[in-house]
């Protein structure tokens, strides 16, 4: 049984390369708040806060744990 992809909102920092933030969402970038730790939604609406300033518009990309699954 397979089951649906997962998903990440993945913001990119604009000055260091490899640096950002990214949290699980659904296809269409919807993070659910309520699922977050108080920790990563405070990091979230600071990562919403920063785009155009330190990171990057948002992009949904599917998560590296759907890529390669633990067995």
């Amino acid at each position: 049984m397979q089951s649906s992809p997962q998903f990440q909102l993945r913001f990119d920092s604009l000055f260091q390369p490899g640096r950002g933030y990214a949290f699980p969402c659904d296809a269409r970038g919807c993070v659910d708040l309520d699922a977050l730790s108080e920790r990563a939604r405070n990091n979230y609406l600071f990562a919403r806060a920063m785009v155009g300033r330190d990171l990057a518009t948002p992009a949904v990309e599917v998560s590296a744990t759907a890529l390669h699954p633990l067995q």
